[in-house]
């Protein structure tokens, strides 16, 4: 696939999912927090809303709990970064690939209304949501961009700390997403992303997936790949910190969900998808 058509495909799923949830509320539900009716999911492409673990459980009752309920539902990450970034007041926080503007929000209550939180999304129908999202939560320090994450409209050195959630995974030019992350960041900057990346070999047949790649899966690097990209783009201080690993089960979950055939790969992907938190630091010049 070439790098235009996955971005097309991502989009349109995402946009399908933003659509869901607005046209259905409850019944869109892309990881299952809040309903149990089947419902079409972007990390989960298949029609079994709840059934992948990749996106389950991310979040708890404390936290989402004054949220408006279309940013919970349309929660399609691998983890949690707002709870792991040690936001401080007063901070600029940049989400790539924001969605429904869950981690903007959450992020936003952290720095306070000293800081400040945007969301950088590339589709229309999960820009209008997030921004809908925004209006009932009465966030004053939150500004949504549309763009693409290769292509940051942001000016360099302006954003202290940059999240994202299961996202940088889905673009065809990691090393670009990487590049420009830096860019923006300001000097002793912080990069503090969960996403999905791989422990040894991946079958091509599982790489070759489109419902896959807006899976999650397919496009993920191999963890020493990405701590390698991050250095090379100019990174400091790089970790790579699992936070889920995934067993054969799971991955049978995962493969069935996206309408894949689990029956000849499950086992050869055991403990080779990871979600993980992945830091690093801007060197102060």
């Amino acid at each position: 696939m070439t790098e235009v058509d996955i971005k097309e495909v991502v989009k349109e799923k995402y946009g399908e999912a933003a659509r869901r949830v607005i046209d259905i509320g409850a019944a869109a539900s892309c990881c299952g927090s809040r309903t149990t009716t089947p419902a079409s999911s972007c990390c989960a492409s298949g029609p079994l809303a709840g059934s992948d673990p990749i996106t389950r459980d991310l979040y708890d009752a404390v936290e989402t709990g004054d949220l408006p309920e279309a940013a919970v539902l349309a929660s399609l990450g691998c983890g949690n970064p707002t709870a792991l970034a040690e936001l401080r007041p007063g901070e600029v926080v940049l989400d790539l690939g924001s969605g429904g503007g869950i981690d903007v929000l959450l992020s936003a209550k952290r720095v306070g209304p000293t800081g400040k939180a945007y969301g950088l999304d590339m589709t229309d129908d999960m820009l209008a949501l997030a921004n809908e999202n925004k209006r009932e939560a009465g966030a004053t320090n939150v500004e949504f961009l549309k763009g693409e994450i290769e292509r940051i409209p942001l000016p360099e050195g302006s954003v202290d700390v940059i999240i994202s959630n299961c996202v940088i995974n889905l673009s065809a030019d990691k090393g670009r997403v990487l590049r420009e992350a830096f860019r923006v960041l300001k000097p002793g900057g912080r990069f503090a992303v969960s996403d999905v990346v791989t422990r040894g070999e991946i079958r091509p047949e599982i790489r070759r997936s489109v419902l896959a790649w807006v899976g999650c899966v397919a496009g993920a690097l191999d963890e020493d790949d990405y701590r390698s990209k991050l250095a090379a783009a100019g990174f400091v201080d790089v970790a790579v910190e699992p936070t889920r690993i995934y067993a054969a089960a799971d991955a049978r979950e995962f493969m069935r969900a996206n309408g894949l055939d689990a029956s000849t790969v499950a086992d050869a992907m055991d403990g080779r998808i990871l979600s993980a938190f992945i830091r690093a630091r801007k060197p102060v010049r």
